[in-house]
């Protein structure tokens, strides 16, 4: 089958690969001493002695949405929660490098024991959903459905990509975590719970499980914009709705479109549409197969040879995907370049940065969570891992 699988350039190719900087509006972009070159032609070798060096004392995670560069030094690859669960499971490493984004970090800090310290090869490897609910503004949100009389009747469901601090207010308000393989259960525990639920911080993933596996219709669902006063909601709008929406969105999951699912069924015969449920409503409704990052790596392992797949999720995993089942034909569902800008930032030079800087015992970039946020996020990630199966739900 001849299918260009190769997505082209875009104008904006450097900030998505993760160069670039806005001091203004991330968490740091600078990095005591000195940050090893790209173009040093030592970097793995010398990645692989720090390593070596450290031995057990150090356990390297690596989420599914690295570069291949980094990933080779993973002890485990994985989704975020899988990630700070391997994390809690070896206590023997005193030091966790986390080479994935800030939120993730966070939990694994959550997770582990006090004498382990989770570092973050670069703090400006943000996650823009995350960025989307401020404690504030859901603070202030909470009170305007106070104000609508709802909030009493409101369980508050946030995704895993939150701050520690998003998770600690759901802890507070009786809510729980969920992650994209299991937000059917978490809902479904929230209006056993109360009448409504608050959904936090994508709304793509809240209205496609709400409407889609739960069965609750479009207009059960409303969207609370943080930028607007009342949240663009009236108090009647607040009191009809089922599932109340947060305007958050990944802008990797969020750019797919009817037009490129349209577009890959035209250029490649026979092609399966298979997108993480972060995507748009339209996208999702005329997939194939929805489901999380872990979902997605399972359907291409056990599809048999010869199959086509175009695949809605970050960039660096379809690659992976692709070099590692050249069997099938795997592309990226969109033509246009677009890897995680802020998960790229975890790079070879930052990862080496960090893990020779604890050679020499000096711990950079360490991610410490507030014990009073930790406490009340850990409360709602326990609610999380006690749902119930919902064969088990009557």
């Amino acid at each position: 089958m001849d299918v260009d699988t190769s997505p082209s350039p875009s104008p904006l190719a450097l900030l998505l690969l993760g160069r670039g900087a806005d001091p203004d509006s991330e968490r740091g972009v600078e990095c005591p001493g000195d940050l090893p070159p790209a173009s040093d032609p030592d970097l793995v070798a010398r990645a692989r002695a720090a390593k070596a060096a450290l031995g057990e004392r150090v356990f390297v995670l690596g989420h599914h949405y690295q570069r291949d560069e980094v990933i080779q030094f993973a002890d485990v690859t994985g989704d975020s929660f899988k990630l700070a669960q391997n994390a809690a499971a070896h206590p023997e490493a005193p030091y966790v490098v986390f080479c994935g984004v800030h939120f993730m970090a966070e939990s694994a800090d959550i997770l582990t024991g006090d004498h382990q310290q989770v570092v973050l090869p670069d703090l400006a490897a943000g996650c823009s959903m995350a960025d989307m609910a401020a404690i504030s503004q859901v603070e202030d949100a909470w009170d305007v459905l106070a104000d609508a009389g709802v909030a009493a009747t409101t369980v508050p469901v946030t995704y895993m990509n939150s701050t520690a601090a998003i998770k600690a207010f759901t802890g507070r308000h009786g809510g729980t975590v969920c992650t994209s393989s299991n937000a059917q259960r978490a809902l479904t525990w929230a209006f056993e719970q109360g009448e409504k639920v608050l959904f936090l911080p994508d709304q793509h993933l809240g209205r496609n499980t709400a409407v889609l596996q739960l069965g609750l219709s479009l207009d059960d669902c409303v969207v609370y914009d943080p930028h607007r006063p009342g949240g663009g909601l009236t108090p009647q709008q607040l009191q009809d709705a089922r599932v109340i929406l947060w305007r958050g969105h990944c802008s990797v999951h969020g750019r797919f479109s009817a037009e490129t699912v349209r577009e890959a069924r035209e250029r490649i015969p026979g092609v399966r549409i298979l997108v993480h449920p972060e995507c748009r409503h339209e996208v999702v409704t005329q997939a194939d197969e929805v489901g999380s990052t872990e979902y997605i790596i399972r359907a291409v392992e056990a599809a048999p040879p010869g199959t086509a797949w175009a695949i809605g999720t970050e960039l660096n995993l379809v690659q992976r995907l692709a070099k590692q089942h050249p069997e099938q034909t795997i592309v990226f569902l969109d033509k246009t370049v677009c890897f995680c800008s802020t998960m790229n930032r975890i790079d070879l030079p930052h990862l080496v940065w960090a893990l020779e800087n604890l050679v020499e015992g000096r711990v950079v970039n360490r991610i410490q969570v507030d014990p009073d946020v930790a406490h009340w996020a850990r409360v709602a990630l326990d609610r999380m891992l006690a749902l119930p199966e919902l064969g088990d739900v009557d």
